[in-house]
């Protein structure tokens, strides 16, 4: 179709403004061939006349829909242009503060000059792995398009970020680099990432300095280089710089500053390490307060300078070397101050000796003063035949010292980026790289110079590459599509760059001018005028002839050509630099060689990378030497290099807008936008992409959104590209206005936006054509009812009618006869009623002028009484505020008072005094109440005397007028009209009468009811006397409970408190398993990569070597447990390195844990004793009052009871604190579960009590052979004597013959001796307990030194940057880890002495229980058969052998490899579930029964071993990790099941009892199990995350449960070269919950625990939700009605999942009650107040910027929806004021909640079990 068809009325058009750049306008009159002019109306209403160009035929340009305005790449408008352009950016920055937009490959990032919430880790996650169309535009999704293309193509990457100064390129080249820190993490611990990120502060101190656009100006470019290995780990970095701005150190311009380091330098200057630099305050010092102000507001100078040294100390700078580069920065400072004199009578000029600055410098450089005083004021001439000194004028003093600061600094720059760049290498192949450019963009000043040429030649350059990338990409998509290309014009800058760079051009005349020994700028300016005049790039101004202008691709610049030259020469005197070579320091020697004076770029790789990377500064040696090279022609060098470098990469482009000079936040000027937008090259972008076909839909998308213009019959084709093909050859008759591509349809500019006109005129066709219909059929409906109602209604009225006439014709007749009697009638009443009416009349008259006298006297009366009350009741209403206003400041002051009294009346309330002072006060209230009766019967009494005066006083008055009255109708008797008024006052009087009895009626009855209330009030208080009596006597029950209830209420606040403690303990502990599991994969990867590297038979690893530490380290688990030290050793070898995994840091950590809690029971212990101290005071007391004398016998009474429920109360206390402490572990399915750990961690603080019980338990045994020998030695001597004597206990068993009475006495005596021995041993036992109490506490109060001190120290840390944190963090565990080695040493010696002490013992003992057992042999043949019983003294208690499975010691590994390593779940899933489990707690069982700790401590290790070898090889199988998660939870369930505790024993049957263990306490096992079950649980989350995560977005937010719903829009570039159809990742909602049924199936038939169960689901539910929000969050695409209602839909659908597999007690919908609300506020209505605070009340789960932000991303499907308004935002905003919600926009889905493993027992006996042959476990053998 024609263009001009498309002007017509109502279409919006762009005009230009001389303010806002664009204007919109709307047409008014449809636009025809041959018009002037358009006629517009203005946004404000105001018509417009719009002349037009008839001989350029030039039109105003289009605007778009509505429904293209904020998209998010600008090539999706239909009209590209530049207002469009311009309008999109400021829609998208002013009212979605959205501040990245896409234009094609170009991502345009705005300054908000406003801390944005987007930056988080969170979102760095959330562009992770996401197609760039896919996402929001972000710099986050630039960099991860980068890293992507990198992994998959494998060629190297660009990111180029250019700008002005202050367009925020700087930050943008951090978060860029952060985002490749964050995601291509080092896979070792070199700490890469942390090491380039540590470089930016260094950067930004020595290269950034404030200028009048930016408080953070780069002032030099850089090109970073991060390297990546074959796994796409950062392994290195290397960092180029160019063009540092060197002048700055001498001189800045007004409100500009020099570098930030030396401001940092002397904010810091009171540091005691800096006192021998001589700095003060920075305007102190010329050469830094030349630009005034020499703060920034905002900026903290010593905080910045702290994190420089930081991030020194980090990239590996000594601090020495830190220590010479602040001295080389102070010196340059003093430099800058020297006093230069001029002599009298000449132009020489001298330096004082005495000049502190000169000193100073001259000290800190190490350098001697006497010569460089003479050599800054002198110079050195050399000629063919002589060589002499001559003196230098002021000016040329002042132009050699500036050239020497600026050498100096510029030299430290290079020292510094040159170490930067060693600490950043690594040996490392490196396999590719991603560079990052950050630089200058286009600058035109007031006054250009040197620098201002040299970034613009720069930026030339880089606009050429860009255009070049540009053309090519487009050229590729075309002939990728099949489309015909056709050259397109676009603008190249080659004659521009030529002119500069070319032969005999701009930098060619300069260093030729440079050459010339009397060469100036002047000449230099002429040379140009005659050499390039004729450019078209090149003018010479006007009124200048020592400027020129180049004509750039952005903008005409003038430079001004003084200092051009001596800025290209860069002259230093040599004489200078030799000083400063010979300076005392080496560092500030070494700066000035020219073999160091260049910054020289380690290789990153062996010979890997494609680009030859060098120096971007090289050498600047002596200012005296030919072949020195000009700054010009080194810049252009490292430019070509630069080029060379970005031609072979794949480059991504960063273009940076300053939206306004201000800095203002989120303000936008449409002029300075428009500037940098053609001075990026985004316009020129927008240029080509219009130039061709910017618009593109694919297939699939363009049939779906314009099937409605299609026919029937086309559509029930299946070819969609011939349906198409069809469409677009109907509707657009120009066959250029589209081209088809191969997958794609190719559109002119302007043809979506006709055929978007098309479809919603069709919409609009059709919604007329629905509206006609529906109302016509509404109009019918109405109709027939009205007709039907009518009918109705009029046979009813002509019935009415006649009825009607009937009744009027008989009162017509009945109206005669009537008017014949009335007319009669009324004349004579007529008559009568003017002769009443006359009486009347005057009857009235005068009454109505005694009323008006009388109203008027009423009406002064009630005005008076009005006033009265209105002028009480604002007293009244203003005393009331005053005193409403007092009594709150009065409620909070006694509320204060009353709480400060409190204690004092609780103590006081329970003394008898208070008793006393009750009682008197109740006298006093019956005495008080007894006088008020007296008093109101007093007032009775006078009522009545009133009452009987009054009625007297009544009936005289009524008296008085009956004798009037009687007198009046005497006198007035003839009189008749007086006697009517008479009779009328006569009534009124009467009238009156009865009133007053009525008031007296009525006061006889108020004094009736007082008197009756009196009385009852009298009733009332006998009553109350009687119970406060009563209440009396029950005051000391409620004194004695009152103690109780604070009891209760603060032992709930406490185990409510505990509860949170353990709640958080138990997360914290979680995590720290977490970092352990993370830790010791580290490992193995690392044991890996050394196995790799050399050869086999390698030595042990010393990490190995520390893990068997840490197992021999353990604690014993039971009292055999303790050998030989060989004998540990000679285990460990046996174990071998892969049995001994566990580690000692976890062990360490648990350890201190163990400690604190030990200091936590020994404070409850405390509290135990003092209450048990208080409870022995209060039997003292209660003795004492027993026994005193008994003066007040209730007093006495009352104390006693009070003191004994105290004593009771504190009793009762005790024995409950001592069983929640012994019993805390046993009680079973608790609220928070956690009596395991707890358990635990209590029965690590009984080891050593235990350790020491046994020993006993061991002697006791051996005293009660010898005992029962001696005893069965003397008991046939008396046995009457030995059963009267010996205790029953010590009778022989299984002998009944006679014993003869000396062998029993001797037998009695030897039990005498012996329980004296046991009795000094229990003595000695008893002193030795005594002193090791003594002992802990002692070692109590050092740990809690050194506690304090681990305090403080972490305070110092925390003030120190995360960096230094982590550093010092690492040598504190090293240091305490060491220390507790040590102890633990000197522990496992002690138990060794002690063990050796003890054998020694049982050797002793064992020699003379064989000498007694050969002196019995002397004995008769028949009594050796009861002998024989004697042979073993301690016996086991042998119960029921079966349920144990027996196994030899060298069938270990064969148990474990067909048990655990190559045991697959399937091969058990027909048997009972956990059986792995239940056969090796079998086999555990027979080493408990036959004593054998070694098997068992074996058993369990290589169990954990092996478990854990499986889970790294099947680190992503779902059911391997689910089925080894549930055998090791029932492992652990039948450890605690069958540990012998009471508390873990309560659901066990008698056989399970019979099968506990017998020997050994697991408890140290049971919480090594306890690790591995929160490792393997984190695991599983793990796989099912990793499972669910590539599915969650497709198939919750983007799958159309419900078709037909979404609509389709136009896309960008970004999103149709994401979208490629060849790779289809889409999943539906069916597929995830067929994952969920698959998880849940696999883990209920392996026997998971179901609260287990519920716990994960409830995770994988909370991490659908939050990567379902995040993605909502940062995605404008989806955020609309439609999607909305889809995503509701599947929510329910997820719901429904839950409901079904039972699992809606799990908390796993709950999680999804965040997406809920979001989905619920696209859904609401968006305009009123009403409707905001709805949304205000239902998104409670929804914080304030995550609803803002929706509703900023609401976009509308189609035209016919409305956008929410800005208004509506700000609404939203100020009703979510008091919200108290966390900054950040995103959820972490990477949290975890705390997981804890109830006690779960099974039901099922050891012996029920079989094994089933596909074991192969033949070997074991069933006891």
């Amino acid at each position: 179709m024609s263009t001009v068809q498309l002007y017509t009325k109502y279409t919006r058009v762009w005009i230009p403004d001389p303010d806002e750049v664009w204007r919109s306008a709307e047409i008014v009159k449809d636009y025809k061939e041959g018009d002037k002019s358009l006629q517009l109306k203005l946004e404000d209403e105001t018509l417009y006349e719009y002349r037009l160009d008839l001989q350029g035929n030039e039109l105003p340009l289009l605007c778009n829909p509505d429904i293209l305005v904020r998209e998010n790449d600008l090539t999706a408008l239909s009209y590209l242009h530049e207002p469009a352009v311009l309008h999109n950016l400021k829609v998208r920055f002013l009212e979605s503060n959205f501040v990245y937009t896409y234009c094609g490959i170009v991502l345009v990032a705005i300054n908000p000059y406003e801390e944005l919430p987007i930056y988080e880790e969170d979102a760095i996650y959330a562009y992770s792995g996401q197609n760039m169309g896919d996402m929001d535009p972000h710099i986050f999704a630039v960099a991860e398009e980068a890293y992507k293309q990198m992994a998959r193509d494998e060629k190297n990457q660009s990111i180029i970020v250019s700008g002005e100064s202050g367009a925020g390129k700087t930050v943008s080249a951090k978060y860029a680099m952060r985002f490749f820190t964050t995601v291509g993490g080092s896979a070792s611990k070199t700490n890469i990432e942390a090491k380039v990120l540590a470089s930016n502060p260094i950067m930004e101190a020595i290269g950034n300095a404030r200028t009048t656009r930016n408080d953070n100006s780069s002032r030099f470019g850089k090109y970073i280089e991060i390297g990546f290995d074959k796994r796409y780990h950062i392994i290195g970095a290397n960092m180029r710089t160019y063009l540092l701005e060197k002048s700055r150190v001498v001189f800045q311009a007004e409100h500009e500053r020099n570098y930030h380091i030396f401001y940092q330098l002397c904010a810091s200057s009171s540091l005691p390490e800096f006192k021998d630099l001589g700095l003060t305050c920075a305007e102190d010092f010329f050469y830094i307060s030349q630009g005034g102000d020499t703060s920034i507001s905002g900026v903290d100078d010593a905080d910045d300078f702290e994190k420089t040294r930081h991030a020194f100390t980090l990239l590996g700078v000594k601090e020495s070397h830190q220590m010479t580069i602040f001295r080389i920065i102070a010196a340059i400072l003093h430099l800058g101050n020297l006093e230069i004199q001029v002599e009298r009578g000449s132009e020489a000029c001298s330096l004082s000796s005495e000049d502190e600055h000169l000193k100073n410098f001259c000290g800190l450089l190490g350098v001697e003063l006497s010569q460089m005083q003479h050599w800054l004021c002198n110079r050195k001439l050399v000629t063919t035949a002589e060589t002499y000194v001559k003196n230098m004028s002021l000016h040329q003093v002042v132009n050699a010292r500036n050239a020497l600061a600026k050498h100096i600094y510029a030299q430290l720059f290079n020292w510094i980026v040159q170490h930067i760049n060693k600490a950043l290498h690594t040996t490392v192949k490196q396999h590719s790289f991603i560079g990052v450019l950050d630089i200058y963009g286009f600058e035109t000043f007031e006054v250009n110079s040197f620098e201002q040429f040299c970034i613009n030649y720069a930026n030339e350059k880089l606009q050429q590459q860009f255009n070049l990338h540009v053309f090519k990409l487009e050229q590729e998509e075309y002939m990728k599509e099949g489309i015909p290309w056709t050259l397109i014009d676009f603008y190249d800058n080659q004659p521009c760059i030529d002119l500069i760079e070319a032969k005999l051009g701009i930098l060619d005349l300069l260093d030729e001018e440079c050459k010339v020994p009397r060469g100036t700028d002047q000449n230099w300016a002429q040379k140009l005028y005659d050499r390039h005049g004729s450019s078209q790039h090149f003018q010479k101004p006007r009124m200048s002839n020592t400027s020129f202008i180049i004509l750039h691709f952005a903008d005409k610049v003038e430079y001004q050509s003084e200092g051009f030259l001596e800025k290209n020469r860069d002259t230093v005197y040599e004489e200078q630099i030799s000083i400063l070579k010979a300076s005392k320091y080496p560092m500030v020697a070494d700066l000035f060689h020219e073999e160091k004076g260049a910054v020289p770029v380690t290789p990153m790789g062996k010979g890997t990378s494609k680009i030859s990377v060098r120096s971007a500064r090289p050498a600047i040696k002596a200012a005296n030497k030919e072949h020195k090279k000009t700054v010009g022609h080194q810049f252009r060098n490292s430019l070509h290099l630069l080029m060379e470098t970005l031609n072979a990469t794949t480059p991504h482009y960063v273009r940076c807008i300053k939206p306004n000079d201000e800095k203002l936040p989120f303000k936008f000027d449409p002029k300075r936008a428009v500037q940098q937008l053609r001075a990026c090259g985004v316009l020129e972008t927008v240029r080509i992409s219009a130039a061709g076909f910017p618009s593109r839909w694919s297939y699939h998308d363009f049939l779906k959104r314009y099937r409605v213009l299609m026919k029937k019959t086309d559509l029930a084709k299946n070819d969609k590209k011939q349906i198409c093909k069809t469409l677009l050859e109907d509707l657009i008759k120009d066959p250029d206005k589209f081209q088809f591509g191969h997958t794609k349809i190719f559109f002119r500019a302007g043809q979506v936006a006709y055929l978007e006109k098309l479809r919603a005129d069709k919409f609009r066709a059709a919604i007329i054509m629905i509206e006609k219909t529906v109302r016509g059929w509404l109009q019918r409906v109405k109709y027939q009812r009205l007709r039907q109602a009518t009918v109705v209604l009029q046979r009813y009225a002509r019935g009415h009618l006649a009825r009607r006439l009937a009744e009027h014709l008989r009162r017509t007749r009945a109206a005669i006869i009537l008017q014949k009697q009335f007319r009669m009638l009324r004349i004579r009443r007529a008559f009568q009623r003017v002769r009443n009416s006359t009486i009347t009349i005057q009857a009235f008259a005068r009454g109505m002028f005694a009323r008006r006298i009388y109203h008027q006297i009423l009406a002064e009366h009630k005005a008076t009484i009005l006033q009265k009350y209105a002028r009480g009741w604002l007293a009244r209403t203003r005393f009331h505020r005053v005193q409403a206003a007092t009594i709150v400041l009065q409620c909070y002051y006694r509320r204060m008072k009353a709480r400060q009294q409190l204690k004092a009346l609780r103590i006081e309330a329970r003394s008898a005094q208070h008793l006393k002072k009750l009682n008197v006060g109740m006298e006093n209230k019956v005495v008080q109440l007894q006088r008020k009766i007296d008093e109101q019967n007093k007032e009775y009494k006078l009522l009545n005397e009133q009452l009987s005066t009054l009625t007297s006083a009544h009936s005289s008055e009524v008296e008085k007028l009956k004798k009037e009255l009687l007198q009046y109708q005497q006198s007035q008797r003839g009189d008749g009209n007086q006697l009517v008024s008479l009779q009328e006052e006569m009534e009124h009087l009467r009238l009156e009468l009865e009133r007053a009895h009525g008031e007296r009626k009525v006061v006889e009855d108020s004094y009736m009811q007082e008197k009756d209330l009196l009385r009852k009030r009298i009733s009332d208080l006998e009553e109350e006397n009687a119970l406060l009596k009563q209440e009396k006597e029950e005051l000391n029950s409620r004194i004695l409970c009152q103690s109780e209830d604070e009891f209760t209420r603060n032992a709930v606040e406490e185990n409510i408190q505990m509860k949170k403690e353990l709640e958080e303990e138990r997360s914290r502990y979680q995590n720290l398993v977490k970092e352990y599991s993370s830790l010791e994969q580290r490992y193995d990867n690392l044991r890996d990569e050394m196995t790799i590297i050399k050869a086999p038979g390698h030595r042990r690893n010393p990490s190995n070597q520390s893990s068997l530490e840490s197992d021999s380290n353990n604690p014993s688990i039971s009292s055999s447990d303790i050998g030989d030290t060989d004998d540990v050793i000679q285990q460990v070898e046996e174990i071998g390195m892969e049995k001994a995994a566990m580690d000692m840091t976890l062990f360490l950590k648990l350890q201190k844990r163990v400690r604190e809690l030990e200091l936590a029971r020994k404070k409850l212990q405390t509290q135990l004793e003092k209450k048990e101290q208080e409870s022995k005071k209060s039997q003292v007391i209660e003795t004492k009052t027993m026994t005193s004398e008994q003066e007040d016998f209730a007093y006495n009474s009352l104390k006693r009871q009070e003191l004994e429920s105290e004593n009771k109360k504190l009793k009762n206390e005790l024995n409950e604190l001592r069983k929640a402490i012994a019993d805390r572990a046993t009680q079973n399915n608790s609220s928070n579960d956690v009596q395991d750990s707890y358990n635990l961690l209590l029965n690590h603080l009984k080891a050593a009590n235990e350790e020491l019980e046994v020993r006993k338990e061991e002697v006791l045994i051996l005293r009660s052979q010898i005992m029962k020998a001696a005893q069965q030695k003397e008991m046939g001597k008396n046995m009457v004597k030995e059963r009267e004597r010996i205790p029953s206990n010590a009778s022989w068993p299984n002998s009944d013959r006679h014993v003869d009475q000396e062998d029993a006495i001797e037998a009695y005596q030897g039990m005498c001796e012996t329980n004296r021995l046991l009795e000094a041993q229990l003595q000695d036992q008893r002193r030795k307990h005594e002193e090791e109490m003594e002992g802990l506490r002692n070692q109590l109060d050092a740990v809690q030194e050194e506690l304090q001190k681990q305090q403080q120290a972490s305070l110092q840390t925390l003030q120190l940057s995360p960096e230094v944190q982590v550093e010092l963090g690492l040598q504190q565990e090293i240091t305490r880890l060491t220390n507790e080695n040590l102890d633990l040493k000197e522990l496992v010696e002690k138990l060794e002495k002690n063990e050796k002490k003890l054998k020694k013992q049982l050797k002793i003992y064992m020699k003379k229980v064989q000498d007694f057992e050969a002196s019995q042999t002397t004995l008769p043949a028949d009594r050796r058969p009861h002998d024989s019983n004697m042979q073993a003294a301690v016996q086991r208690k042998e119960k029921d052998f079966q349920g144990m499975l027996e196994y030899y010691k060298e069938d270990e590994p064969l148990l474990i490899r067909n048990l655990i390593t190559d045991l697959k779940p399937q091969a058990v899933s027909a048997t009972v579930p956990c059986l792995p489990a239940y056969i090796l707690f079998m086999c555990l069982r027979h080493a408990d029964y036959i004593n054998d700790d070694q098997k068992v401590h074996s058993l369990l290790t290589s169990t954990i071993n092996g478990i854990k070898k499986v889970l790294k090889k099947h680190h992503d199988d779902f059911e391997m990790t689910s089925f080894w998660l549930a055998n090791v939870c029932r492992l652990l369930h039948c450890l605690k099941q069958y540990s012998g505790d009471e508390g873990f024993m309560t659901q066990n049957t008698p056989k399970q009892n019979e099968h506990c263990l017998k020997n050994f306490d697991l408890t140290e096992y049971r919480q090594v199990l306890s690790h591995l079950s929160i490792q393997i649980y984190q695991q599983l989350i793990n796989i099912a995350q990793g499972i669910l995560q590539p599915m969650t977005v497709s198939a919750v937010l983007e799958n159309e449960s419900i078709q037909g719903l979404s609509g389709v829009q136009p896309m960008g570039y970004r999103k149709y070269i994401s979208n490629s159809p060849e790779v289809d990742t889409s999943y539906s909602l069916d597929n995830m919950i067929r994952q969920l049924n698959t998880f849940h199936s696999i883990m209920c038939d392996q026997g998971l625990d179901p609260e287990i169960v519920q716990q994960v689901f409830k995770q994988i539910f909370y991490m659908i939700n939050a990567v379902t929000l995040n993605n909502l969050l940062l995605r404008k695409d989806v955020c609309s009605w439609s999607t909305g209602m889809q995503l509701r839909f599947n929510i329910s659908q997820l719901e429904e999942w839950l409901h079904g597999k039972n699992l809606q007690q799990s908390g796993a919908a709950q999680t999804l009650v965040p997406l809920i609300q979001a989905a619920q506020l696209l859904q609401l209505k968006k305009k009123t107040s009403e409707d905001a605070e709805a949304i205000c009340s239902l998104c409670t789960s929804l914080t304030t910027q995550q609803i803002v932000k929706i509703l900023n991303l609401y976009t509308p499907v189609n035209e016919f929806e409305e956008r929410v308004t800005v208004a509506f935002i700000r609404n939203i905003q100020m009703h979510l004021q008091e919200r108290n919600d966390p900054p950040q926009l995103l959820l972490d889905f990477k949290h975890v909640f705390p997981v804890s493993f109830p006690f779960n027992p099974s039901s099922i006996t050891m012996d029920s079990i079989h094994l089933p042959a596909s074991l192969n476990l033949d070997f074991l053998n069933k006891v």
